[in-house]
């Protein structure tokens, strides 16, 4: 018989299963909750998300509809991409519920403020996208369209050219986690990371450069804020990485985690 505590006893496999089971199925069922309350605004939703290229279109000019169903299956399509990044926090949450069981003490004391980081910094860069980059963007694609020829946009091609580009911005705000993990968990250290600085200041560049409009002023829009939130991300993981190192010297009697089977 295990000395362990019965609290502590290692789950079986089956259980595990069925626990990853229940939370995949309640991620599922707030998605479909938000979509479903969200589905009778989907053409307001639409509107609003369409808003940053219609301001820019010639005078007369509208979004055009170039499939018989994209009336329709456009905004039904937007408005379930919505609803997927409105359940994130829940998503993340019952994610947190199962591996949670499995940390230190002292772990959990840094994956929560990262796991709520990650949650704030991917809306904002999605924020960053549709206040600040798409407006220049599509003002710099009016002011290029040639002589001759009507700027009239597809609605299924500009979803999917702002839903790339709402992932892609989410993604890149989420440098500081990325930098902090790496530290904490030992990949890298802070002392090269500051020696990588001068690539990363072209990467960021680089980046900026594939994801934004051939001009310099939207491309530093961009590599900029990455380059400080990279910066960010290297004092946060020193500082973290100090105080995991203090927690775990102070800490000798932590009890393991409990075992995943």
């Amino acid at each position: 018989m295990s000395d362990l505590p019965e609290h502590d006893q290692p789950m079986p496999l089956v259980s595990h299963l069925t626990e990853l089971r229940n939370r995949l199925l309640r991620c599922v069922a707030a998605i479909f909750l938000v979509f479903a309350g969200l589905f009778s605004f989907a053409q307001q939703i639409y509107t609003i998300v369409s808003a940053p290229l219609r301001q820019y279109l010639p005078p007369g000019a509208t979004m055009i509809a170039t499939d018989v169903a994209s009336p329709f299956l456009t905004p039904f399509k937007l408005t379930m991409m919505v609803s997927l990044f409105a359940a994130i926090p829940f998503v993340l949450y019952q994610i947190w519920g199962f591996i949670a069981p499995g940390l230190y003490r002292h772990e959990k004391r840094v994956a929560v403020p990262l796991l709520v980081s990650s949650i704030l910094l991917f809306y904002a860069g999605m924020a960053f996208a549709y206040f600040l980059v798409f407006p220049l963007m599509f003002k710099f694609f009016a002011a290029a369209t040639p002589e001759g020829v009507s700027m009239m946009t597809d609605i299924a091609s500009y979803l999917d050219f702002i839903m790339t580009l709402f992932f892609a911005f989410g993604v890149a705000f989420e440098i500081p986690v990325a930098v902090v993990l790496l530290v904490w968990i030992g990949v890298v250290d802070v002392k090269y990371l500051k020696k990588a600085r001068p690539y990363v200041i072209i990467g960021c560049f680089v980046v900026g450069m594939l994801l934004t409009p051939p001009d310099i002023f939207s491309q530093t829009l961009l590599a900029v804020p990455m380059w400080m939130l990279f910066e960010v991300g290297v004092l946060c993981g020193g500082l973290i990485r100090k105080r995991s190192d203090h927690d775990e010297a102070s800490e000798p009697g932590d009890q393991p985690p409990v075992p995943r089977a």
